[in-house]
């Protein structure tokens, strides 16, 4: 028996170990864009929210579109007459009255089907448009989390590539100072050159700590919009030679309002209207419906034999309802509806300035910062060559440790600037290809 406890035991510990092995797996995973993207795309709160939408909308169709089939109902009534006698007239004509007349109960089933109605006509009529608008506004949330997981996977990337450069600076740093202190105990310089070196040496180590801080900052960030709530690490891979190649895009394309989004959605929204101003354009036609009903009556002055016998009736027939005057509440209506639409024509033409005005920004932000990029893509390699050349004259006692200094800062500042104008330059891609109406949705 004790055998079999240590088994279990040991069994039980080997599982937990398993479970926290796996746990640790997932939440170290690395993950690529696409990878986020896809998460995103199932797990962000705001994409499921507008699935809910769309599937409650589908519920609305239903019950809407519920009242062109038939309408069952039945009604049961029972009376007990401690005073008085009923005097009234059953369908086979008998009329009884007197003192023998104390129980009465009736019960019954009626039927109800809409041939004409134009509340229903109306339900009919808005469910290709109303679908077709929540799928629309499922998409346009899809494409902001597209556009927001991308933006803020490549800002960590930057801040990561950030952190590599200023490592490399503090080994850098950390070299000059060893030759600034060797040339020191040697006698060719005084103490300024070596401490100068320190100085710059911690000044980068506490860049790389804010560095570092802002990376977690980031990453919280990113874990937001993908809709990732639980802790852990988060490790990104991206291939670093596809940065340039993912940051082209061409500035030829012409623009088409009707690749956007927000600009389907304006144009679903007055088909819809569209459709309310003809449900109160034709709210003065009747409605008609077939009717249906068989009942059951039950007479007697005793309730213990008042259900032995039955007195049926049954009936169809067609019901006619015609409006004739509503204090003119339908024309109100009609004029509402009307300028309802020509306030969403309004909301199309201005939507369309909009685009027009977010097209002009995102262009001129990419070409700007695609030609900032491509200087400072020029000026990352002049600095490293300066700095190489000046490294090399200091050690031979041509150059100060001045010159050092400058031209080790300035090859940091850009290498920090080149990825800061990478990143912007992705970013504003990513606005360009927002703002043509291009930015698809990845499918599964």
């Amino acid at each position: 028996m004790l055998k079999k406890c240590h088994l279990l035991l040991a069994l039980l510990l080997f599982s937990i170990h398993l479970f926290a092995q796996s746990q640790a797996d997932t939440s170290d995973r690395q993950l690529t864009l696409k990878q986020c993207v896809d998460f995103a795309l199932k797990n962000q709160p705001a994409v499921r929210q507008a699935a809910i939408d769309e599937t409650i909308n589908e519920k609305d169709i239903a019950i809407g579109l519920s009242a062109w089939l038939p309408q069952v109902s039945s009604s049961g009534s029972y009376s007990y007459y401690f005073k008085g006698s009923p005097v009234f007239s059953t369908p086979t004509g008998i009329s009884p009255s007197g003192g023998n007349i104390d129980n009465l109960s009736s019960l019954g089933l009626q039927v109800n089907q809409v041939i004409y109605n134009n509340d229903v006509l109306q339900a009919a009529k808005a469910a290709k448009y109303s679908r077709q608008y929540y799928k629309q506004n499922t998409l346009s949330s899809q494409i902001n989390v597209v556009s927001d997981v991308s933006k803020a996977f490549f800002d960590v990337l930057l801040s990561q590539r950030q952190l590599e450069i200023l490592n490399e600076d503090i080994s850098r740093l950390q070299r000059s100072l060893k030759d600034a202190y060797t040339q020191y105990q040697a006698g060719t310089v005084d103490k300024t050159d070596y401490k100068q070196a320190t100085i710059n040496l911690n000044n980068s180590i506490s860049s790389r700590k804010q560095t570092e801080e802002a990376i977690k900052s980031k990453l919280a960030y990113l874990k937001q919009v993908m809709g990732l709530g639980a802790p852990g690490r988060l490790s990104l891979v991206y291939d670093s030679s596809r940065y340039e190649s993912q940051a082209m895009i061409d500035t030829n394309q012409q623009l088409d309002p009707n690749n956007r989004i927000e600009y389907q959605l304006l144009q679903t929204q007055r088909n819809l209207q569209n459709v309310n101003v003809s449900y109160y354009k034709w709210g003065f036609l009747p409605s008609l419906s077939a009717t249906g009903a068989y009942n059951w009556f039950f007479l007697g002055n005793s309730f213990s034999t008042l259900y032995n016998n039955s007195i049926p009736s049954g009936y169809v027939g067609l019901t006619l309802n015609l409006p004739i005057f509503q204090g003119t509440k339908r024309l109100q209506n009609l004029s509402k509806a009307r300028l309802q639409a020509t306030r969403v024509d309004l909301d199309i033409a201005n939507e369309q300035n909009a685009i027009s005005t977010e097209y002009t920004e995102a262009l001129a932000s990419y070409k700007s910062n695609y030609a900032n990029w491509k200087l400072l893509k020029q000026n990352v390699a002049l600095s490293k060559d300066v700095y190489k050349v000046v490294s090399l004259q200091y050690r031979e006692g041509v150059k100060t440790y001045l010159d050092v200094i400058v031209a080790q800062s300035d090859l940091r500042t850009e290498e920090l600037n080149y990825y800061n104008a990478l990143f912007q330059l992705l970013s504003s891609k990513i606005d360009l290809e927002k703002a043509l109406g291009t930015l698809t949705v990845p499918q599964n």
